[in-house]
Formats: structure tokens, sequence, C-alpha cells
């Protein structure tokens, strides 16, 4: 029962992450803001319904689905930020997105 209880909160948890990222990816106006909305909208969103998932699958004793469901979940924590590092690295470099200064060192973001 606790671990059901425990999923429940997980999945509740994720769908938290996930309007909220909703919300950024609509409220912020920047590139960088909008990236960052969307990894916490993929990583919160993601990752814990994942994991939830996996307590209540052991709960009722389906290991397989613990097992895919866990790894399903590193998979999405390793390769979230990996992509969007890449992306915004991409778009600095092509000069897609322009460079905000800084406003506490006055440089350049890098």
């Amino acid at each position: 029962m606790i671990l059901t209880v425990i999923g429940l909160i997980l999945l509740a948890i994720g769908a938290v992450c996930d309007l909220l990222g909703a919300i950024g990816m609509h409220r912020f106006n920047t590139f960088y803001l909008r990236l960052h909305a969307a990894t916490v909208g993929t990583v919160g969103g993601k990752f814990y319904p994942l994991l939830g998932v996996a307590f209540i699958a052991a709960e009722q004793g389906l290991w397989p689905v613990v097992g895919i469901s866990v790894l399903a979940a590193l998979l999405v924590l390793v390769t979230t930020p990996v992509g969007s590092h890449a992306l915004a690295y991409a778009a600095s470099k092509a000069r897609i997105v322009e460079m905000e200064l800084d406003e506490f060192r006055g440089e350049e973001d890098v």
C-alpha cells in the first residue's frame, strides 16, 4: 500500500512539473528561459511519473514494468540535459539567438 501512495505522489509531482514547464514556455520571453522551462517540464514531468509507475508496479509484482520504467527514467534523466545543452550551444554558435549581457558582471553570457 505504501509503494502505491509513493507512486501516486510521484505521478502528481510529475503533473505539476509538466504544468510549470508549459506555463514557463508560454510566459518566458527569451530562448534560454524557454529552453530551461522545457527542460524542467521534460525531466520533472517524465522522470518522476516513470518512477511512480515503477513503485506502483513493484507493489503489484509486475517486475518487467518496474525494470522498463526505471530504465526509461534513467534514460530521460541522462539524455535531456545533453539535448538541451546541444540546442543552446548550436543556437549560440549559429548566432540565431542574441547573447544577453549579464547584469551582475557586465559580461556576455557564455
